[in-house]
């Protein structure tokens, strides 16, 4: 009886693409807790140990789908920053705050993929996680709060380690409506609490 031949696509390095575009397709559709390697193999029609020539466990796996969903948070956070004009550090946090809430929003599979995934801040800046700037979410955070400072509007002596408030308090609100009790309010709620959120924000990061 002849043998399926293996497809010639995977023989020119499309395996590793395939693979995770089905796992991004998984955390998309049904979160990221429900990523596994057999589950993605048996999407992509091939065995489990084809995928550890891409890929040495579902952690590797799932960090480069944690870089691709940030690096779709960067983007909302892009076409934030796009529609000012002449932003000053006030709006470019604003911006990134309300760009990071955006994704949440219409993404919250990949969202939680992008930011509950192991992976550390050693890797915020890692190109793979950038938009189409070449900045990662991180940067456009500290890009920010680098131009409120140049702009006189965060006192110097405020600025270290700024991003880990602000990053923390839009974090745990974007959470609170994908998958908390904000999650039943209508959009038009969400947007108004959204607003509040980073304005908050703005005013407590120069009190850090």
């Amino acid at each position: 009886m002849p043998t399926t031949p293996r497809r010639a696509s995977y023989h020119h390095g499309d395996l590793k693409a395939t693979l995770l575009r089905e796992a991004i397709d998984v955390a998309r559709t049904e979160g990221p807790h429900a990523v596994t390697l057999r589950d993605i193999t048996r999407r992509a029609g091939v065995s489990v140990n084809a995928a550890y020539r891409h890929f040495a466990d579902r952690d590797a796996l799932m960090i480069t789908v944690a870089g691709h969903g940030q690096g779709q948070s960067a983007r909302a956070m892009e076409r934030r920053i796009a529609a000012l004009h002449e932003p000053t550090g006030w709006d470019l946090l604003r911006a990134v705050g309300l760009g990071y809430i955006d994704f949440a929003r219409a993404e919250p599979g990949l969202f939680q993929a992008a930011y509950l995934e192991p992976v550390d801040l050693a890797r915020t800046e890692d190109p793979g996680a950038s938009g189409e700037g070449g900045r990662t979410p991180y940067q456009l955070l500290s890009d920010a709060l680098d131009r409120m400072v140049a702009d006189g509007t965060l006192p110097a002596e405020r600025r270290p380690h700024a991003e880990v408030p602000a990053w923390s308090a839009v974090h745990g609100f974007a959470m609170l409506v994908v998958q908390g009790p904000l999650r039943e309010l209508p959009p038009e709620a969400v947007d108004a609490l959204s607003h509040r959120v980073v304005e908050a924000i703005i005013v407590g990061v120069r009190q850090v």
